[in-house]
C-alpha cells in the first residue's frame, strides 16, 4: 500500500503536559505532517470538528474530559480515529478503548524514534477502517438500488402483462435514452404507483356512494 504524504496528513495532539505535547508535536512537524496542539480535551474537541483531523492523539489521563471520553466525542461526532498517549499503568483502559474504535497507542515516556512508525500504523489502520465503511455504505446503497429495480420490473411485467426480460430491457432502455440510471428510474415508477394506489380508497368509496 502507498503511504500518504506526510504534509497531506492533519494531526491533533492532545496532552495536559505542555513538555510532552511539544515534544511530540516537535517529531510530528518535523516529519513532514501538518499538527494543531491542544492542552486540554476541552480546547481539542471544537477544534477537531471544526476542522476534523486525519488522527487525533490523546493523553488517556487530563483533568476535566480525558482522552478516552474525548475519543468517544470524536468517534460519535465526526469519525475521528485516535490513538493514545498511556502510561503503562493505562494500558488496561487502552486495550478497552480498541473495542470502539482505537487505531493505536505510545506508551510513556514516548521515546523519539517511535513516535512517526506508530503514527503510520494508526493511520493506515484507520484509512483500512474508513475504507470497509466506504465499501459498507456502497454495497447498501447497492443492494436497495437492486431491490428497487426488481420491485419496477415486477411492477412493468402485471402492468403490460409481458415477461421479466423484456420489462427490464425496457426500463434500462428508457433510463439509458434519458441518461439517467436505472434505480433512480424504478424509484419514480414505484412512488407513481404509490401515489396512485393511494386514490383507490376513494375511488371505492365514490362507487359506493353511487
Amino acid at each position: 500500500m502507498t503511504m500518504k504524504n506526510p504534509a497531506s496528513r492533519r494531526l491533533l495532539v492532545v496532552d495536559d503536559d505542555p513538555l510532552i505535547l511539544s515534544f511530540v508535536s516537535s517529531i510530528l512537524r518535523h516529519a513532514g505532517y501538518h499538527t494543531v496542539q491542544a492542552s486540554s480535551a476541552e480546547e481539542a474537541l471544537p477544534l477537531a470538528l471544526e476542522n476534523p483531523p486525519d488522527l487525533a492523539l490523546l493523553d488517556v489521563t487530563m483533568p476535566g474530559m480525558s482522552g478516552i471520553e474525548l475519543a468517544q466525542r470524536l468517534q460519535q461526532e465526526g469519525a475521528i480515529p485516535a490513538m493514545f498517549l498511556s502510561a503503562h499503568g493505562e494500558m488496561d483502559v487502552v486495550r478497552e478503548a480498541t473495542t470502539y474504535g482505537a487505531v493505536g497507542y505510545l506508551v510513556k515516556p514516548v521515546e523519539a524514534a517511535q513516535i512517526v512508525p506508530a503514527v503510520e500504523a494508526a493511520l493506515a489502520r484507520a484509512d483500512d477502517i474508513r475504507r470497509l465503511k466506504r465499501s459498507e455504505i456502497n454495497l447498501t446503497a447497492a443492494l436497495a438500488a437492486g431491490r428497487e429495480t426488481s420491485m419496477a420490473v415486477g411492477l412493468l411485467m402485471a402492468r403490460f402483462q409481458t415477461d421479466r426480460d423484456t420489462a427490464f430491457e425496457v426500463l434500462r432502455d428508457h433510463a439509458r435514452s434519458h441518461r439517467r440510471k436505472i434505480n433512480e428510474v424504478a424509484n419514480e415508477l414505484l412512488k407513481a404507483e404509490e401515489t396512485l394506489n393511494a386514490f383507490r380508497p376513494s375511488f371505492l368509496e365514490h362507487g359506493r356512494a353511487k
